[in-house]
């Protein structure tokens, strides 16, 4: 009876022992159907490609949207839906995008953007924005004779923020007195550089009229231009020039392609 009682115990010990690796492998068992785990892996990485961390109750929260998932799959198959026409396209566009996005992650593996490549093209940022940079204040006016009347305010001592605010049509700066930050002098328009980047420090200048209307320029200081360092651009720099890769992989392949 003893040695019977073992072989029992022994048999359901080793039962367990095997029977053990085929539940971990799976996340659930749904209506007698296994839910491998890797479909919540797959979810997490998913999430993680996206950039968010995924934290301990986030992982909570996937387990139970690919259970989710598997009873409403469970009830598509049952009601055949996997038949219908609309899905069958469906799953061919998936197939598809996949397989298109999974080609653009190879290409980007197999020719990264070096070091080098970015160094040069942080040099060439610095080469085209070297140089001053002007901190400037406007008004904006639709006529000239406007433009003519706020400058003789301002001569008879008027607050060129307080005139800003309220006759100013630049709703952006207006708002702010004027104030139009620090700026290349190519970021404006020919006709408010040519006049600005002649005017002294503290001085306004006379009426000048570009595409927008008429403006009366303050220039409130100039200085050598601050340029980020490449260390602080280097990841912008580096995903821009890997987009730029990218775009060029695909136009070459649509260019070699014969479509008839």
């Amino acid at each position: 009876m003893k040695k019977q009682l073992l072989s029992g115990l022994v048999a359901a010990a080793l039962t367990g022992a095997m029977a053990l690796p085929v539940h971990a492998q799976n996340l659930a068992i749904v209506n007698g159907k296994p839910v491998p785990k890797e479909r919540a892996e797959t979810l997490k990485q998913q999430v993680e490609r996206s950039g968010r961390k995924v934290t301990p109750e986030m992982e909570g929260q996937i387990k139970e949207e690919v259970i989710a998932r598997e009873i409403f799959l469970q009830e598509a198959q049952r009601r055949g839906l996997e038949a219908s026409p609309d899905y069958k396209a469906q799953m061919e566009l998936a197939r598809q995008t996949i397989l298109i996005r999974e080609l653009f992650a190879d290409e980007q593996k197999k020719n990264p953007v070096s070091d080098e490549e970015i160094k040069a093209e942080y040099d060439k940022f610095v080469a085209a924005n070297s140089g001053k940079e002007y901190k400037a204040s406007h008004i904006l006016v639709e006529k000239e004779e406007e433009a003519k009347a706020i400058l003789a305010e301002i001569k008879k001592g008027g607050k060129f923020e307080d005139i800003a605010k309220k006759k100013s049509k630049d709703p952006g700066s207006g708002a702010q007195g004027g104030n139009l930050d620090w700026a290349a002098p190519g970021s404006y328009v020919p006709e408010f550089t040519e006049a600005m980047v002649k005017l002294e420090k503290g001085k306004t200048s006379a009426p000048v009229k570009s595409q927008f209307g008429w403006h009366i320029i303050r220039l409130d200081d100039v200085r050598e231009a601050q340029l980020p360092k490449l260390e602080d651009v280097k990841p912008q720099v580096s995903q821009q020039l890997q987009q730029q890769k990218l775009a060029k992989f695909q136009e070459d392949l649509r260019a070699k392609a014969k479509v008839e």
